[in-house]
């Protein structure tokens, strides 16, 4: 069992996997350009959010998360200790390099090149979604080891 299934329930931990891993598999092949200030502003998102967990402001990191993902952790304490435990490239990054965001029907692929401290690298795939208030939130997240070339 994977450290985010022991947090999460099983069947819950595989759908949010498989959610993230559709939104990956469809994206690319009928992408849509965003307009600069979304790409701006998906940016903003996803390194606030780092941002956030880098300094342990789980109140601050947990607000950039979507209702999906709000309802099942249940806590700001709860994502934080998902991340630390199930994210450690994500909880502390030794450094980033945001790729172009891709975008379809209103979902967002954010991909994320990371090096974590020890020197690993590691490629954070983001999805976000519009919210009804036009904000951009955090859907989910799929964290793989970095087979290609870091930026």
């Amino acid at each position: 069992m994977t450290p985010a299934s022991h947090f999460l329930m099983p069947s819950l931990a595989r759908l949010l996997a498989a959610l993230v891993a559709a939104v990956m598999l469809l994206a690319p092949a009928h992408a849509a350009t965003l307009s600069a200030a979304d790409e701006k502003s998906v940016h903003a998102v996803v390194q606030g959010q780092l941002t956030a967990l880098a300094r342990d402001d789980a109140s601050k990191a947990f607000s950039y998360a979507a209702p999906n993902v709000r309802q099942a952790v249940g806590t700001a304490a709860g994502f934080m200790a998902l991340v630390r435990r199930s994210y450690p490239a994500i909880y502390r990054p030794a450094s980033v390099a945001f790729l172009r965001p891709e975008s379809k029907d209103g979902q967002v692929i954010q991909r994320v090149q990371m090096r974590d401290e020890r020197g690993d690298e590691w490629l954070a795939t983001y999805s976000l979604q519009r919210q009804k208030d036009k904000a951009w939130r955090i859907t989910g997240c799929l964290v793989v080891r970095n087979k290609g070339r870091m930026a």
